[in-house]
């Protein structure tokens, strides 16, 4: 379900080559493509923990101050598992035919926490905001993410980190969320056993807050059989985003995959430059 163990998105292997020359992808190639992927261990304080940061580039040789759009992983995945969403190959490709600029994809790991403080000693939502600028200025990327795109958890955490943003001024110019895990109850929400309580939850329920989201264009992408397509519905009536897509699929490893080219190039209409 949309984790880092999902095996449907391995992006290796003669599939990989087929589909990078089926879609004109410049004389890329499985082992260049995997090339354009860096995996560094750093130290979180907000965390409180060592944690796993990856970049995705479009291709070797790329500007100072590369645009970055953040990618959030979905529950129970990491940082380097977010490959297997897709989005990685088809920057790749897009930004190879130039359709799309060129910007960089990266991920963190988040833990299981909704992309939100519910533990002590442990903020992924202040180790986004604070400690990944710095990061990323020390990477010679650009230190503030231009965009956010998540799954599943991650689409609530996208969700989260685009109100976080406005709330600092400082707003992102597209947010893409793929299957986001908006649950409409309570009843069900603490199953989950992440939120102490019905108000920590619902303060945080971008479902009770859709104004909260800004004015940044948004898209969202949701399987008509996804578990959490009756929230995803609800938050399209609220919010009116740019782009509304519920299709065949349900919360699956395959409806990612095949929505990945649009998300790409979502983001991309909207990167700088």
């Amino acid at each position: 379900m949309l984790t880092a163990g999902a095996t449907g998105l391995a992006l290796t292997g003669g599939g990989l080559a087929t589909l990078l020359r089926s879609s004109g992808a410049g004389g890329a190639s499985p082992a260049s493509y995997l090339s354009l992927r860096s995996v560094e261990r750093v130290h979180s304080w907000a965390r409180g923990r060592d944690v796993d940061l990856v970049t995705m580039l479009p291709r070797h040789d790329v500007p100072e101050s590369l645009p970055v759009c953040l990618v959030l992983h979905g529950l129970g995945g990491n940082a380097v598992g977010t490959h297997r969403y897709g989005f990685g190959l088809r920057l790749v490709i897009e930004a190879s035919r130039g359709t799309i600029p060129p910007f960089a994809l990266v991920a963190v790991d988040g833990g299981d926490n909704y992309w939100n403080q519910v533990r002590e000693g442990d903020d992924p939502m202040a180790m986004l905001l604070d400690e990944l600028p710095v990061w990323l200025r020390e990477r010679g990327l650009a230190e503030r993410p231009f965009a956010c795109t998540g799954v599943s958890m991650g689409g609530f955490g996208a969700l989260l980190y685009t109100r976080m943003r406005a709330e600092r001024r400082e707003p992102v110019r597209a947010t893409a969320a793929v299957s986001p895990a908006l649950i409409t109850s309570w009843a069900v929400m603490r199953t989950r056993r992440i939120f102490p309580s019905r108000t920590a939850w619902t303060t945080l329920d971008p479902l009770r807050h859709p104004d909260a989201i800004g004015d940044s264009p948004l898209g969202v992408w949701c399987g008509a059989d996804d578990h959490f397509v009756t929230g995803v519905r609800r938050l399209i009536r609220m919010t009116q985003p740019a782009v509304a897509y519920i299709g065949p699929g349900g919360h699956t490893a395959d409806f990612v995959e095949g929505v990945a080219d649009d998300v790409v190039r979502f983001l991309g209409t909207n990167a700088p430059g």
